[in-house]
């Protein structure tokens, strides 16, 4: 990053778009208050660099939150996207490409043995979440405190007092009935999760092996291995929400 910063552009864009655009950006993470400042506007990025409207560079430390492991413009990546873009840009219907995908990952992950592909994070929690409710005929939901599940209402809930409690909603607008299905409890507690578990009988029990926006928290010894075992004990399924440490 520059020494000195230069921002005006930034900054004009950034009034023009809070007339169209709620808090004049399209996700919340990315108003940049927690760092007390007015978002910057990216022009363009290349490598590890970022330059934003008003000529400034940064080394880019955030990576798209996560998934640019290989940078920005990388030529491989722009060579496929550009071929595939001039076979045609979205045809609603099933192509070789998702089958090649699916072997891929099923060939590298071995214990994926089934995939359906979403558009978002937030797709992916939901369709888990039904498909376990399916299953096991239930409806609560364990999740962790601190942990990001996407833009689910059940899902944005956060503890209340004690170990094991009904959660309450972390955002307006979610009803207290939809929060109150989700028990939240801290991570990396086996106590917390010893007690949930003989309380309640759960759906699904919800983690992010590595909890990334709460700062990347390692998970104790054996912590993610008695997840596996508390949940078939409950009879519930063990959902692993994993979209930046893989």
């Amino acid at each position: 990053m520059t020494a000195s910063l230069t921002d005006s552009r930034s900054g004009e864009l950034y009034e023009r778009a809070l007339a169209y655009l709620p808090g004049g950006v399209n996700s919340p993470v990315r108003a940049m208050r927690s760092i007390g400042r007015d978002p910057i506007f990216v022009d363009r990025a290349e490598g590890a660099w970022l330059v934003d409207v008003d000529h400034n560079r940064y080394v880019d430390w955030v990576c798209s939150w996560g998934p640019l492991i290989h940078g920005h413009a990388h030529p491989q990546i722009l060579a496929a996207v550009i071929e595939a873009a001039q076979r045609g840009t979205t045809f609603g219907a099933p192509t070789a490409g998702e089958v090649d995908l699916a072997e891929e990952v099923s060939r590298r992950v071995p214990g994926v043995q089934m995939l359906r592909m979403t558009s978002s994070g937030t797709e992916a929690s939901m369709s888990a979440i039904r498909l376990a409710r399916a299953a096991t005929g239930r409806t609560k939901l364990l999740k962790f405190a601190g942990t990001y599940h996407g833009h689910v209402d059940g899902l944005l809930a956060e503890a209340g007092s004690g170990l094991a409690t009904h959660g309450i909603p972390a955002s307006p607008g979610v009803p207290a009935e939809v929060a109150a299905s989700t028990i939240v409890i801290p991570f990396n507690d086996p106590a917390a999760l010893e007690a949930a578990v003989a309380e309640h009988e759960f759906a699904a029990l919800l983690a992010e092996p590595y909890p990334a926006n709460m700062g990347l928290v390692l998970p104790r010894e054996d912590f993610l291995e008695l997840l596996r075992e508390r949940a078939d004990d409950n009879g519930a399924l063990l959902i692993f929400d994993e979209v930046i440490s893989c």
